[in-house]
C-alpha cells in the first residue's frame, strides 16, 4: 500500500474538523441563540466562571451540612493546618535494641528500624524499665521517661526546649492583694 501513495489520495492521520461558527444565520444551524438556548444565567456572557460549590445562590452544601465538634483553630494541635505529630519510642525498646554506653539520636533510632523519619520528632515514653546507661538526645521526652533515665544512670538532652505554658483560668489579682489561703476562707465562714 505504501507504494500507491501519491498527491492524488494523501489525507491527514485525522481528518480535520471545521471550527464551529456562531450567530451566522438560520440556515447554519446556529444562528438566533448560538446553542445558548433562550434566557437565563447560562445563556449570558461570561456566564460559566462560578467557583467550585457555588449553588446559584441557594444554599450551598458545603454550609448545609453539618460539622463535627472540637477545635479547629490554626494552632489547635491535633486537628489544626499547623498540627504537630511526634513519633513515640519507649524505654523498652531502647533496653531491647541498644547496648550500654551507646548514643542514642534520631539517626540510630532511624537506623535500628524504631522510627520512620527522621524528619518528624522524636519523643521518649517511659513505658518499660531501663538498666543500662544510655546517652539519649531526642526531641521531647515525658516526666517517668525522664526519671528512668536518669535512675539508670544515663542522661537525656533535648532537641527542642519544652513550651511553657500559660495556666489556665487563673484570674489576674492586683499587685498588693495576697492569695486566698485556706486559713482565711475558713475565718470568713466562720464570721
Amino acid at each position: 500500500m505504501a507504494g500507491d501513495l501519491n498527491l492524488s489520495n494523501l489525507k491527514p492521520a485525522q481528518e480535520r474538523k471545521d471550527r464551529k461558527r456562531v450567530g451566522r444565520g438560520l440556515g447554519s444551524g446556529k444562528g438566533r441563540y448560538s446553542g445558548r438556548g433562550i434566557k437565563g444565567q447560562k445563556s449570558r456572557a461570561g456566564s460559566h466562571a462560578m467557583r467550585a460549590g457555588f449553588a446559584g445562590g441557594q444554599m450551598p452544601l458545603y454550609m448545609r451540612t453539618a460539622k463535627l465538634r472540637g477545635n479547629t483553630s490554626a494552632d489547635a494541635m491535633p486537628v489544626g493546618p499547623f498540627r504537630t505529630y511526634t513519633q513515640p519510642v519507649n524505654l523498652r525498646d531502647l533496653e531491647a535494641r541498644f547496648e550500654a554506653g551507646e548514643e542514642v539520636t534520631p539517626e540510630s533510632l532511624k537506623a535500628k528500624g524504631l522510627i520512620r523519619s527522621i524528619r518528624k520528632d522524636v519523643k521518649l515514653l517511659g513505658v518499660g524499665e531501663l538498666t543500662k546507661k544510655l546517652t539519649i538526645t531526642v526531641h521531647g521526652a515525658s516526666a517517668t521517661a525522664r526519671d528512668k533515665v536518669e535512675a539508670a544512670g544515663g542522661t537525656l538532652n533535648l532537641l527542642r526546649e519544652p513550651k511553657q505554658r500559660k495556666p489556665k483560668n487563673l484570674k489576674r489579682r492586683p499587685e498588693g492583694r495576697p492569695a486566698r489561703t485556706e486559713a482565711t476562707e475558713t475565718e470568713a465562714g466562720e464570721e
